[in-house]
């Protein structure tokens, strides 16, 4: 069995080829997102590019790929009854109750969320998935953490499964409450690391026999103790992301090594526009040897003075490079282009609140854009960022237990939002198409219109808690309406009866008895009332 620091070092060789690559597509979008000497903590100089628009294509591709993934104020997931458990051990009609009670959960989930840094700590792993490829996220109870290619390796299979991962950190021994040992050499602060500082290395391996993510730490060969822990095989919280796979790899590619040579030839021809845009701006006169005009007079001239000499005497040096210019800035423009297109810049908008039908639509243009990264992200990343916090959520009673052989939870962000997004469409396109073909009428007579509204609703993403009336509500108000019209027609009729000049009872005084008995029953909710005695 190896020690976590050996085995570390062993994987590092394998890392190598994708951390110089990752290296190279930071120094040309965002310098201080990978380095290579991460626990660094001394000042450090980082290589600045000449550009700044793959900066610009970085940030705008990752704030889109955070709006499409976790929309603000939209739940990315739901959670549903199995459809074969329907029937069997649920009653259908029970679905609209346990709709309700999911919606109040699916809530309670979305407030965590976003009372967390959650959101914070997954844009930055996104930017990371863009210029790297390779992203590890760690959901403490506590929130989350987010390492960078620099300070972990990974082992997959053949499949690309996850069987080992091992990170590194500098952490204060006095935190760990540890002593320096003995005999140990005195790292220069010189060079940026504190002496102070320890080596710890976590281990995460998943157990077959117990079918559990195991992990600890270890700190100068030893393991730290209470560093032990487990985890479900389908709620892990350790979370290995790639952006792009390749069949056989460990480690992901991101979408700025897909472009690096763009990049690279925008760089340089960015440095040499800026170097020479710098000498073509540079003024230099030359005086001849034999003019009666003398230099220092002419240095010592201000603006509009008169000196004594000739203008033959004075020369301008200038860089006659203008052709040159133009046809480097022409292809730094179509460059440029092709980079913005490539990360989705162009069609950015700029508003205060973005609406579903444009998260729809930045979805469906990422889909199309980028592949399939959603289907990978939906697979690496959603779906066990929901599995670990409901795993967290149901230990802390913050929400109910849900049984597992009953209710799963649906991704609908993403990929699955696009799905959702064309059951919209259908739905409305049918019943359309009834309406036109077969008249208004048919689709009144064979449309149920509470189911359809339950589908555009979630065909939507809509909540329809408190919004659509339930069954028992639509049976109240009908009923109500009956009484309502019950005793309008009441109404009508003693108007009818008390304008009629039979029952006048200045005509028939014998019937106004009679009349008022009526009035007062219709008036009274049938019951007679008693006149009041007058005032004497």
């Amino acid at each position: 069995m190896y020690k976590a620091k050996e085995r570390y070092n062993k994987l590092s060789s394998d890392r190598t080829q994708f951390l110089d690559m990752a290296v190279e597509c930071s120094e040309l979008t965002l310098p201080y997102l990978v380095t290579r000497d991460d626990n660094f903590k001394g000042k450090r100089t980082l290589q600045q590019p000449w550009q700044s628009v793959g900066a610009k294509a970085v940030v705008t591709l990752a704030a889109k790929l955070m709006l499409a993934t976790l929309p603000p104020q939209t739940s990315f997931f739901k959670l549903q009854v199995r459809d074969d458990k329907l029937g069997e051990s649920l009653d259908p009609m029970m679905r609209t109750e346990l709709d309700l009670s999911f919606s109040k959960i699916e809530r309670l989930i979305m407030d965590y969320i976003a009372a967390s840094n959650d959101r914070v700590v997954i844009h930055e792993a996104l930017k990371h998935l863009i210029v790297s490829g390779n992203a590890l996220i760690f959901m403490h109870k506590d929130g989350l953490k987010h390492y960078p290619l620099s300070r972990y390796v990974v082992n997959r299979d053949g499949n690309g499964k996850v069987l080992e991962i091992f990170t590194k950190e500098m952490i204060s021994r006095k935190l760990l409450g540890l002593e320096k040992p003995k005999g140990q050499e005195t790292m220069s602060t010189e060079q940026g690391v504190d002496e102070d500082d320890a080596e710890v290395y976590t281990c995460v391996k998943m157990d077959e026999s117990s079918g559990r993510w195991m992990w600890h730490q270890e700190v100068d060969g030893m393991i730290i103790e209470g560093s032990r822990s487990t985890a479900p095989k389908n709620a892990s919280p350790w979370l290995v992301l790639r952006f792009n796979t390749v069949d056989g790899e460990d480690y992901g590619r991101g979408r700025v090594e897909e472009f690096i040579g763009d990049l690279r030839s925008l760089n340089g021809l960015a440095q040499a526009l800026v170097e020479g845009a710098s000498v073509a701006s540079k003024v230099i006169f030359l005086v001849s040897p034999s003019a009666t005009t003398k230099p220092q007079t002419l240095a010592n001239a201000g603006n509009g003075a008169i000196i004594q000499g000739r203008p033959e005497d004075v020369g301008v040096v200038q860089v006659g490079k203008t052709a040159d210019f133009a046809t480097a800035a022409n292809l730094a423009a179509a460059i440029e282009k092709r980079i913005l297109e490539a990360f989705l810049v162009m069609n950015v908008r700029n508003a205060e609140r973005v609406t579903a039908e444009e998260v729809r639509l930045t979805q469906l243009e990422l889909e199309q854009s980028l592949g399939g990264i959603f289907s990978l992200l939906t697979v690496e990343f959603l779906v066990p960022y929901l599995n670990r916090t409901l795993v967290i959520l149901q230990r802390t009673n913050q929400i109910p237990r849900l049984p597992k052989d009953v209710v799963r939870p649906k991704i609908v962000a993403g990929i699955n939002s696009l799905g959702r997004g064309q059951d919209n469409e259908s739905l409305t396109r049918f019943m359309a198409t009834v309406a036109q073909t077969l008249g208004p009428e048919a689709l009144i007579r064979f449309v149920n219109p509470a189911e359809a509204i339950k589908r555009l609703a979630a065909a939507q993403g809509i909540d329809v808690l408190n919004l659509v009336k339930t069954p028992q509500e639509l049976q109240q108000a009908k009923q109500m309406a009956m009484q309502d019209q019950g005793q309008m027609d009441l109404v009508k009729q003693a108007g009818q009866f008390a304008s009629s000049p039979v029952m006048d009872p200045t005509k028939n005084p014998q019937l106004g008895d009679q009349a008022q008995q009526v009035a007062n029953a219709i008036l009274g909710g049938g019951q007679q009332q008693q006149q009041p005695p007058m005032e004497q």
